[in-house]
């Protein structure tokens, strides 16, 4: 994996010509970064993934890598797909195989690597996964969180230097929830950029670095504090304002928190707070 900035510069796209899920909209994801993507159900975030992988050619717009345009040409998207891969939201939709390691070693065979090669990146990103106990289980004996892990591990093993992860989250308890996120963090350790859509404000506040917000057709980006804490631009998106910052910004107005960045999640609001005195009994 290596960096580079994907940019999504005004698509215009959708499904029938004149209805754009899309108009005029654009999008940085800087090389390295954490990007949550968020929106209401039917505002184009799947949209907008897919075009950036190249699943979908918009009616007009370009999408680059490094300021390198995508051509939508079998050689064009073969290349773009080394460097851009999208992980569906339903890990069925890309699961196929008999076991794991046969899953995860499709795309690698594909790119026509040697054995030991496509071997290499297979147990490279089972472990990245932390799902490698897992290679020679036949895919339909695993628990949905599983298969999500796995699915990303098949599209990791294509060394991509931007990864799309559509609703990587949705469906999984807390503990699943806990793996996904750490396995990501491995990912991003790994030279990964890493994009993520979901309706999680309050995940996204705590994990991504940037957020964008898919509303009115278009993009609104930013950093997680500052977009999120818009609530004129979350009623529009009908998206509700993380617990974090409606909580933090109470407690500064009660003066028990400084003035400074609002704590993004629990263990930041925890260090924020004045520490009590001891009482003597």
């Amino acid at each position: 994996m290596s960096h580079r900035t994907l940019t999504a510069e005004r698509l215009v796209v959708g499904y029938e010509r004149g209805r754009p899920v899309l108009d005029g909209a654009s999008l940085t994801i800087p090389a390295g970064r954490r990007l949550a993507v968020l929106g209401a159900n039917g505002s184009g975030k799947t949209t907008l993934l897919r075009c950036l992988s190249g699943a979908l050619r918009p009616f007009s717009g370009a999408v680059t890598v490094d300021d390198v345009p995508l051509e939508h040409s079998r050689r064009g998207l073969r290349a773009h797909r080394q460097e851009v891969q999208l992980v569906l939201q339903d890990p069925d939709d890309q699961l196929f195989s008999a076991s794991v390691a046969q899953d995860v070693s499709f795309g690698p065979l594909n790119l026509g690597l040697d054995e030991d090669a496509v071997r290499e990146r297979v147990a490279e990103a089972l472990q990245l996964l932390a799902v490698d106990h897992l290679a020679g289980r036949p895919t339909h004996q695993l628990s949905f969180g599983e298969r999500k892990r796995v699915a990303i591990a098949g599209a990791v093993a294509m060394r991509p230097c931007v990864l799309l992860l559509d609703e990587p989250t949705a469906g999984l308890d807390p503990s699943a929830v806990a793996e996904a996120l750490a396995a990501l963090t491995r990912l991003q350790q790994h030279d990964a950029t890493v994009v993520m859509s979901t309706h999680d404000v309050d995940l996204a506040l705590r994990w991504a670095d940037e957020v964008a917000v898919v509303v009115d057709r278009a993009v609104v980006q930013g950093r997680p504090e500052d977009v999120l804490g818009d609530d004129d631009l979350l009623a529009r998106a009908r998206l509700g304002r993380p617990w974090a910052l409606t909580v933090g910004a109470r407690l500064r107005d009660l003066g028990l928190l400084p003035d400074a960045a609002l704590p993004r999640d629990v263990a930041g609001l925890l260090a924020a707070l004045p520490q009590q005195p001891t009482v003597p009994r």
